[in-house]
């Protein structure tokens, strides 16, 4: 057993002059005498001896060979990819007692898993065995692309086994605890909008478990008490209306349908949504949803699992077809559905039945730790001395609990911490120990160990609250502030010592703890306890008085006595919810004498300074003054205004804003403070926050066309490998012989030219290979781009975007080829930098396009015509911010080279194989044929992998053929943010003409998109954009004009909707617009102006006998109660000083087809059938999530009448189907659907012989038998083009003029909301959306489609804003700490989805004229616009508050711009308070941050 010598590059103790070797080197050989960390990795003993002093938990997981379920998906504990869970053993009292803790496996310390339990979602099960939380996932289809779901998966695991007492055989489980109390807010999923998700953890409260449920606890918290009153008010007088849902009580609901008789060995009750027996009994627009059950052997419907297959032939040539080899079936087979609604069969839960806490660890005793190289090492004492003498022997140590800062300026900021001490297995430090209940109400204070987990810290903040009530306010305040700060992940492991000493200026808990007066107890060597008061900890920036060699033991929170008239209250304002940093934290602090006056004051704010600090002119305004009096209120909002009094160019941005949030928090406080002390009457509104409570919803299931497959609630046919982790990403693929791995080297600035680029530290740092650069390839090839070659894969001279790739350097390991990458010197010239559309429209930067669409007079140039028809003429400029893609899987690419002839295997994370294959042939000199390009699965793509993914794969191919050796890369977060684009940011200045009546007579419009540093698709985006911002209404002039502008940020690209969400945007903007100048009802407008049938677009398509816009919105007014909500939300804002509520109702239509790509409208599939009959199915779609290959395989099953099951889809490749076009545009269901079935039809006629002969229900291995031994073929190419399309820009011939566009898929949505007044803060509650999808091919798909685009519609245009630093224009959003995505407490409150079935009149639709494959349509891009029902429902609150506020709300003088943050929306209100905090612009300034629309 070798022991580590000490890091000689570590710096000098500061203190006593030694370096690391000579301080550390005594107590390494006295007491940190081990090596090795000791744990069970799912249930098996490992010792890991002297491992990799730079690995996190997530690296050693992952370089196991059989755990790869464990992702990495950003890096920063900001999205639970990662999470596992620790299974620790709690020996504080006589009853052991077993915890289970999800953890971020990317940031924990690997040392920190030694005397503990690892569980990853490996350990819980598999396909065959599966874990009942994985197969209820699965089969409530909560698992779309996949990414995920392991990470989810755990933090439920850990919900659902603690939740269970093993000695009193009970749960402790709600749909509260579920959902409500943060489990799963640090965990993000970017496909399936999450309600699937949450229903499957429901129905672990729903069903008995086998064990008893247990009481839900009462409400012990202020919280949740004001939660629980909040939930009965808002059923009863919300205009949100109620679900037709189980209210999910514990031991069944009245809406819960019983289990079929006799099915079932244990006394549970369904799950929340089961429907009545008869669907013909119920109303026309009750929504019924899937039947669900639990049983002990769940069926499966013979129709798509059951298939079997013939023995080899050569042996029986003639009777090989009687007898079976082998026989298949589906991962998560779905139950029979009954008369078209399906029915969805669970496993028991077995709680007895789980991986038990190894008997072992109780046993062991934790020895002092030290492992490491001559670059890095670790220490791990478990006694408090063990501590103070390393401290004492080396001050400059690391002291490290959960990480979750550390490990991220290890990762991002490229510190490396050379000594680091992982300090929360010290006992001493970790329990904090609470008095007796007796001695508890005399305490004057509670002292807390320094590192107690702050999820454990919450628990005592509760428990004491609970005991002490309102005297122990302060801990109620802490724990708020706990419950919403990072992820449950964190919180499991965090301490509130380590957010204390790291000094954050936007620290949740300091503000809390400086305003109680709390004090620090350190202890060092020399001085032995030394006592620091909170309020002088903080000196400057990250920078406290804590002696060097010392560290934190505990802290001491003040608790007032009993008759003291005290009140403290905590608040936090961000840009999300759950798991975000703060944008401005406050606690607040006032004690009062008899007469009422302030006694004592501390008013503390947090992200409004350096450092955490006190408002010391705000505290000297209000002492001695009587508190409740509007006088007092008002000289402390002036004493605020000069102590944060911040400047335009504030680090950080939003001056405006903070300063504004300084006066609401503390005007709220002022109002919370009078309730509490009984000063007089408070409109409750003022004080409340924004609670959500539970959400619920309903799928319409019930589908009439159903049909022997296809309509089919089929569960995705990886989504159960997905849940176990056994589905496979390009980074899961095993290791190959001498792979190597790459690291980018990329430019830190937006534009300059390159001066040099030294390779020499880099080439010099162990593992590393070698590099490729400009050089690597010739100058002819260095270039790329989807339409227009414009790209450079290598910069060349010049760097024109922040990230641009200058190089690659491959080394032995990941972590070897970044710190490689890091250590690559370039030196640059800055030159100045475009980063917005205003300043490209200055600069006149432009890529050529020169398209524009005329329609009407517009066609002569006579809009001054158009216009002077005119009534009424309204002009504005409207902005939309981009969008980032966030899929969960960064972009991967692995290249093997064969050896001969050139060839190489490209794997990579791509929606764009043809793309990929080309360019790597072509970088590389040989031909397409010699480049087989592959795609099993993506973890997400959204349109962000149908371009950028392609450097990536050639940079790989380059290497592997250079050095003749595999080579793999996978972008770290960060990375990926800063290459691979975004949804691109727009603006329209545009001007409208309209009768008095509202009708629309004339429209032109200046559209300009920003495109970044080269062309990619952004002028295609465009194009899209103009033939949508019409949406669904008729207009007959209209002249718009297109833009695409050049400047220097990241080249932006393809996403979900390509420019059709903007262009809806814009139209409806304008509708807006028109209703409020005209004084016109909304809704009113839009139906005077819907297009009729045989009416045409700007470009000319005929509106025909498929536009069904009318009857979507008719019916899904009537189903969402739209007309009544409506007058509700009008009644609640007259009567609502400081919330109010809007309500939005909104069509669209979006075109499906490659549009004027004509090329790429067209599709391969190949098909083989083997003589024992099973098929293998290959076609030039890739599957990213969206249940292409679970579609493509059911109609494939339709069309040869075999069982699903048979039907095999290996991955997507070059060498199976040449020339594919990207999966993208919606059109994969269509085009390579349509390319399956035509492949089918040449096999049935070649088996039709067969079937005659040998009867209808012949199975597929008999027919397939006989085939061959007559030797017919059994393999065949189908093929589609998409006929009648074919557009042509400028063609305005109405007899010539081809459409666009092959159908449109249609919807509609009615979302509901409330906003704070105060803070910008909003909840959805309610969200009703209607979509015409034809009929459907798999609607448990199609509805994961709908709901997933709705939400990351929603986020798109409301809480995602992509930002760059002005001065430098360097991306600042580039991962989950600064970039917000919807996450489970965004959802809306209630979120009902349906399809359009029947006409207005209950007929039955048909769709049979479409032509499209089983009269099916797309989905997975037209409802993400449907979410901007939230922003137009939020700009209808703003209005409201603005009307109230004397603020004006006409066309053209007020203007409201997505996406609506909380920032826009606080800003919008038109308050007083927002004139008092404004900031003055002086001269050249420029703002912190820029939005670049």
């Amino acid at each position: 057993m070798t022991l580590p010598v000490p890091p000689k590059s570590a710096a000098s103790a500061p203190l006593r002059g030694l370096n690391a070797t000579e301080a550390l080197t005594p107590l390494i050989e006295s007491i940190y005498t081990s090596p090795d960390i000791t744990c069970y990795v799912n249930g098996k003993r490992t010792i890991i001896s002297n491992p990799n002093p730079h690995w996190t938990l997530l690296d050693y997981i992952r370089a196991q060979p059989d755990l790869k379920g464990t992702k990495l998906g950003c890096g920063e504990g900001g999205c639970g990819a990662c999470t596992v869970v620790l299974q620790v053993g709690d020996r504080r009292n006589e009853k052991r007692r077993i915890q289970h803790l999800a953890v971020n496996a990317c940031l924990f310390p690997l040392v920190g898993i030694d005397g503990k339990h690892v569980i990853t979602v490996e350990g819980i099960g598999n396909v065959d065995r599966p874990h009942p939380l994985q197969e209820r996932i699965a089969k409530l289809h909560g698992s779309q692309c996949g990414f995920c779901t392991p990470g989810i998966v755990m933090s439920l695991y850990a919900v659902v086994r603690n939740s269970y007492n093993p000695e009193t055989k009970k749960f402790h489980l709600s749909a509260h605890e579920v959902e409500m109390e943060g489990h799963l807010d640090g965990n993000l999923c970017r496909c399936t909008g999450y309600k699937p998700i949450l229903n499957a953890a429901k129905t672990f409260v729903t069903e008995d478990l086998k064990g008893q449920l247990a009481e839900e606890d009462e409400p012990t918290t202020a919280d949740a008490e004001k939660f629980a009153k909040e939930v009965v008010d808002f059923i009863k007088t919300s205009s949100a209306g109620q679900s037709k849902v189980s209210c999910g009580r514990p031991g069944g609901c009245c809406r819960d349908r019983p289990s079929r008789s006799g099915s079932s060995s244990c006394d549970s009750e369904s799950a929340p949504s089961s429907p009545p027996t008869e669907p013909s009994s119920t109303s026309d627009d009750e929504h019924i949803p899937a039947i669900v059950d639990v049983e002990k052997e769940p069926q499966a419907d013979s129709d798509l699992i059951g298939a079997d297959y013939a023995k080899p032939m050569k042996s029986k040539e003639h009777s090989a077809d009687a007898e079976t080899k082998a026989s298949t079936t589906l991962a998560a087979p779905a139950a029979p559905s009954e008369r078209g609604v399906p029915r969805i069969e669970f496993q028991e839960y077995v709680p007895d039945a789980e991986l038990i806490f190894p008997p072992a660890l109780w046993k062991y005793e934790p020895q002092p730790l030290c492992y490491g190289n001559d670059k890095k090492i670790w220490f791990r004492p478990t006694k408090l001395e063990h501590l103070v003498e390393l401290k004492d022997a080396y001050p400059s140590a690391k002291l490290v609990g959960g990480a979750s800062e550390v490990q991220v300026e290890v990762r991002f900021k490229n510190s490396d911490f050379a000594v680091s001490v992982y300090v929360s297995d010290i006992a001493d430090l970790k329990h904090t120990i609470l008095p007796s209940d007796a001695d508890l109400e005399n305490a004057k204070e509670l002292v807390v160990a320094a590192n107690t987990p702050l999820t454990e810290l919450e628990a005592i903040c509760k428990g004491v609250y609970a005991k002490l009530g309102k005297r122990a306010m302060v801990l109620e305040a802490l724990r708020k502030q706990l419950r919403y700060f990072a992820g449950r992940q964190i919180r499991n492991v965090a301490s509130l010592a380590g957010n204390i000493a790291t000094a954050s200026p936007i620290s949740d808990a300091n503000p809390v703890l400086i305003a109680a007066g709390a004090t620090l107890e350190a202890v060092n060597k020399q001085d032995g306890s030394v006592d620091l008061p909170m309020s002088k900890f903080f000196l400057a920036y990250r920078t406290t008085a804590l002696p060097a060699d010392a560290a934190i033991t505990r802290i001491h929170i003040p608790i007032p006595a009993k008759d003291t008239r005290e009140v403290l209250k905590a608040y936090k304002q961000a840009r999300r919810k759950d798991d975000d940093i703060a944008i401005v934290t406050a606690a607040f602090r006032i004690r009062l004498d008899a007469q009422d006056c302030v006694e004592d004051a501390s008013i503390v704010y947090g992200g409004m300074a350096p450092t955490t600090k006190e408002s010391p002119k705000t505290q000297a305004a209000i002492l001695g003054k009587p508190w409740f009096h509007s006088e007092t209120l008002d000289a402390a909002l002036g004493g605020l205004l000069e102590d944060y009094n911040l400047p335009y160019e504030v680090p950080g941005g939003m001056a405006d804003y903070r300063k504004t949030l300084t006066l609401s928090v503390f005007f709220r406080f002022w109002h919370e403070s009078g309730v509490e002390l009984g000063l007089g009457h408070v409109d409750e509104q003022v004080v409340d926050e924004i609670h959500r409570s539970i959400s619920s919803g309903t799928r319409d299931d019930y589908n009439p066309y159903e049909q022997r497959v296809v309509g089919k609630q089929v569960v995705h046919l990886s989504a159960l490998k997905q849940c176990t982790g056994e589905a496979e990403y390009i980074d899961d693929m095993p290791r190959l012989d001498r792979e190597l791995f790459g690291g980018l080297v990329m430019s830190s600035k937006a534009h300059a030219n390159i001066i040099s680029v030294d390779w020499e530290p880099a080439l010099a740092m162990p593992g590393v290979v070698g590099y490729i650069d400009k050089n690597s390839i010739p100058a002819d090839v260095n270039v790329w781009g989807s339409i227009k070659k414009d790209e450079l894969f290598f910069a060349n001279g010049k760097i024109l975007s922040h990230g641009q790739v200058i190089g690659m350097v491959y080394a032995d390991t990941a972590l070897e080829a970044q710190a490689a990458a890091r250590a690559v010197k370039v030196e640059y010239e800055v030159l100045k930098p475009i980063l917005t559309i205003d300043e490209a429209i200055a600069a006149n930067s432009f890529f050529p396009h020169g398209k524009n669409l005329r329609k009407g007079l517009a066609i002569d140039d006579k809009m001054d015509e158009a216009f002077a028809q005119c009534e009424r003429i309204f002009e504005g400029t409207t902005r939309m911010g981009g969008q980032e893609h966030f899929y969960l899987e960064t972009n991967a690419a692995l290249s093997i080279p064969s050896g001969e002839d050139g060839a190489v295997e490209v794997w990579s994370s791509t929606q764009n194989t043809m793309e990929t294959q080309e360019f790597v042939s072509s970088v590389l000199g040989v031909p397409s044929n010699r480049i087989n390009c592959r795609v099993k699965r993506m973890g997400g793509g959204f349109g962000g992998k149908e371009s950028r993914s392609v450097p990536f794969a050639v940079y790989t191919a380059i290497a592997a053929r250079k050095e003749k050796r595999p080579v793999r890369i996978m972008l770290n977060r960060d990375e990926d943010m800063l290459l691979s684009g975004q949804r691109h940011p727009f603006q329209a200045r545009w001007k409208v003409g309209v009768s008095n009546e509202g009708k629309l007579l004339a429209l032109k419009a200046d559209v300009y998109n920003n495109g970044g540093f080269s062309q990619d698709m952004s002028g295609a985006v465009m194009d899209r954009c103009l033939t949508h911002l019409d949406n669904s209404y008729e207009c007959p002039n209209v002249f718009l004009r297109a833009n695409v502008c050049r400047t220097n940020i990241h080249s932006n690209t393809a996403y979900r909707g390509f420019g059709a969400p903007q262009g809806m945007y814009f139209a409806e903007t304008i509708m807006y617009n028109i209703a409020e100048g005209l004084g016109m009802d909304i809704d009113s407008l839009r139906q005077k102006n819907l297009y009729n049938i045989g009416q045409h677009t700007p470009f000319f398509q005929r509106i025909d006998e498929d536009w069904h816009v009318p009857m979507l919105l008719h019916q899904l007014s009537k189903s969402s109660d739209y007309e009544k909500r409506k007058s509700a939300v009008q009644s609640f804002n007259k009567t609502n000083h400081w919330k109010k509520r809007g309500i939005a109702l909104i069509p669209c239509k979006f075109g499906l087809s490659f549009a004027t790509a004509l090329h790429l409208n067209q599709a391969a599939a190949y098909i083989k059938i083997y003589a024992d009959g099973s098929v293998l199915l290959h076609h030039g779609g890739t599957e990213m999530g969206q249940g292409l290959y679970t579609k493509m395989c059911q109609i494939a099953a339709q069309e040869l009448g075999t069982p699903l099951d048979s039907i095999y889809t290996q991955d997507s490749q070059t060498y199976q189907i040449a020339n594919a076009s990207p999966t993208a545009a919606s059109s994969g269901s269509d085009l390579n659907g349509m390319a399956v079935k035509n492949a089918c039809d040449q096999i049935n006629e070649r088996l039709a012989p067969y079937r005659e002969k040998l009867g209808p229900d012949a199975k597929l291995k008999e027919l397939a038998h006989a085939a061959y031994i007559d030797r017919v073929n059994l393999a065949a190419n189908g093929f589609w083009k998409m006929p009648k399309v074919g557009y042509t820009w400028g063609d305005t011939n109405w007899e010539t003029v081809k459409p666009m566009y092959y159908y449109w898929t249609q919807g509609a949505a009615a979302s509901e909301v409330e906003l704070d007044l105060l803070t910008g803060d909003h909840t959805v509650l309610r969200s009703d959306i209607m979509m015409d999808v034809g009929n459907s091919i798999n609607p448990a798909i199609d509805y994961g489609q709908i709901e997933g685009a709705f939400i990351q519609g929603q986020g798109l245009f409301t809480i995602e804003e992509t930002l760059w630093h002005t001065a430098s224009g360097q991306l600042f959003t580039k991962g989950p700490g600064t970039y917000k995505i919807p996450g489970f407490s965004d959802i809306p409150q209630i979120f009902n989805a349906s399809m359009l079935r029947t006409d207005n009149n209950g007929k039955p639709l048909s769709w049979n004229h479409l032509r499209s494959v089983q009269s099916s349509k797309g989905i997975g891009e037209p409802p993400l616009f449907l979410g901007s029902t939230v922003f137009f429902a939020l700009r209808e609150a703003v209005k409201a508050a603005r009307e109230m506020n004397g603020a004006t709300t006409v066309p053209g003088e007020w203007n409201f711009d997505s996406p609506s943050t909380c920032e826009r929306l606080r800003l919008a209100v038109g308050d007083d308070l927002i004139k008092r905090a404004a900031t003055v612009k002086k001269k050249g300034e420029m703002p912190f941050l820029t939005a670049v629309a």
